[in-house]
């Protein structure tokens, strides 16, 4: 069996109990950095074997951890924080696992996407999730598309590039609001709400408050 098994964005205490029960049972622990991983599984004394597995794995390292499947042993796959296969290679691992017949269990748990949704304050019963915008070519061309939807949408960025990112938002989405969540579940969790224009001037004025990965609502 293939766990798909979501962990912690930042708080470690959101992890849930079947989450904790499944680490301990399975034989091998798949993750996107190693010692990230390790510092979770030490937290709750968990010790278990674990492979790397992350965006640029290739073939080879898919077919080593359906070796272990096949031999009749359990796998977790996790990333460094949230759920897998959200904005992350997970699926091609599940997809591959699939075509080879074995059964594949979601573990599901904490998420940065509906962290922020569930704390928005607007209609979210429906909403487009866009995962990372590009980061050179096709950048602009995401945001105008941003621009041109009627849905609220949702997006991940991180700090090197959010204020390039506030920017563009200023220049194209005019009338759109912005809910951008910094930290999320960490201990200087922080949320801003207003619109781009106001969010930009408000990291620039403060700029040690740009780090930390962001989960982005515009509407």
């Amino acid at each position: 069996m293939l766990y798909i098994v979501a962990t912690p964005i930042g708080n470690l205490k959101d992890i849930t109990l079947r989450a904790l029960e499944t680490l301990k049972k399975v034989d091998l622990v798949a993750c996107e950095d190693t010692r990230i991983t390790k510092k979770l599984l030490d937290r709750f004394e968990i010790k278990k074997p674990l492979t790397s597995f992350f965006q640029y794995s290739k073939a080879p390292k898919i077919s080593q951890i359906i070796a272990v499947l096949k031999s009749g042993k359990n796998v977790a796959l996790v990333t460094d924080a949230g759920t897998p296969g959200i904005s992350d290679p997970g699926n091609r691992l599940v997809e591959a696992v699939i075509l080879e017949g074995v059964a594949v269990m979601p573990i599901p748990g904490v998420s940065a996407l509906t962290t922020l949704a569930s704390v928005a304050g607007i209609d979210m019963q429906r909403f487009i999730f866009l995962g990372f915008p590009p980061h050179k070519k096709g950048r602009e061309t995401f945001f105008k598309e941003i621009a041109a939807l009627n849905y609220p949408v949702v997006y991940y960025e991180s700090p090197h590039r959010v204020l390039k990112n506030l920017e563009l938002l200023k220049n194209l989405t005019a009338g759109k609001k912005i809910i951008l969540g910094r930290e999320l579940t960490k201990m200087f969790e922080e949320i801003v709400r207003g619109t781009p224009e106001e969010a930009l001037e408000y990291f620039r004025e403060n700029p040690k408050k740009v780090k930390g990965e962001f989960t982005i609502i515009i509407c």
